[in-house]
C-alpha cells in the first residue's frame, strides 16, 4: 500500500466515523474465508458494515472524532463494525459470536461514549429502532382511537333513541 492508497484509506474511515453513531471492535483470530464470507451476508442483511482496517490507519482517522476512545482497542487482528443503527451493529455482531467463538468482541463506542464487551452485549439486547418507533406510534395511536370510541358511542346512543321514537311514532 504506497502513501497515496493510505491517504485514501484514513480519509474513508474518517468520513464513515463522522457519519456513523455507533463503531465495534472486534477480533477475528482464526475466521477461515467462508466463515468471514458469512458474516459479511449476515451484516449487509443487517445494514451493517464489517471490515479490517489496519490498526495504524485506523488509529489516524480516529484522531479528533467522538470515536477517539477506543484507539487502545485496536491491537492484533481487529476488524471494525459500524451502522447508523446502533442496535443492527451490535445485534449482529453478538449473535455472530454466539455462534462462532473464534469471533471476539472487544469493545467499542457508542458516540462519545466508550463501551467494553458487556456494554455492547447490553445493547444488543434492546428492540430495534424500528420497534421502538412502532411502540411509541403504538402509544400515541392508543389514546386517540380510545377516545374516538368514547365520542362514538353518545353519538350512537343518540341514533337509536331517535330511531326508538320513530318506530314507536309508525306504530301508534
Amino acid at each position: 500500500m504506497d502513501r497515496l492508497e493510505k491517504r485514501e484509506a484514513v480519509a474513508s474511515l474518517a468520513s464513515v466515523f463522522a457519519e456513523t453513531s455507533i463503531v465495534v471492535v472486534t477480533r477475528n483470530a482464526g475466521l477461515t474465508v467462508a466463515e468471514v464470507s458469512e458474516l459479511r451476508r449476515r451484516m449487509r442483511e443487517a445494514g451493517v458494515t464489517y471490515k479490517v482496517a489496519k490498526n495504524r490507519l485506523a488509529r489516524l482517522a480516529l484522531k479528533g472524532t467522538r470515536f477517539d476512545g477506543i484507539s487502545p482497542l485496536l491491537q492484533g487482528p481487529t476488524a471494525l463494525v459500524w451502522a447508523k443503527d446502533p442496535v443492527a451493529a451490535a445485534k449482529t455482531t453478538v449473535e455472530f459470536a454466539k455462534t462462532n467463538e473464534k469471533l471476539e468482541i472487544v469493545g467499542g463506542a457508542l458516540g462519545a461514549q466508550t463501551l467494553n464487551a458487556e456494554g455492547i452485549k447490553a445493547l444488543a439486547e434492546l428492540p430495534s429502532i424500528e420497534a421502538l418507533r412502532a411502540k411509541l406510534l403504538g402509544l400515541l395511536v392508543s389514546p386517540a382511537t380510545r377516545l374516538a370510541g368514547v365520542l362514538q358511542a353518545p353519538a350512537g346512543q343518540v341514533a337509536r333513541v331517535l330511531q326508538a321514537y320513530a318506530k314507536k311514532g309508525e306504530a301508534a
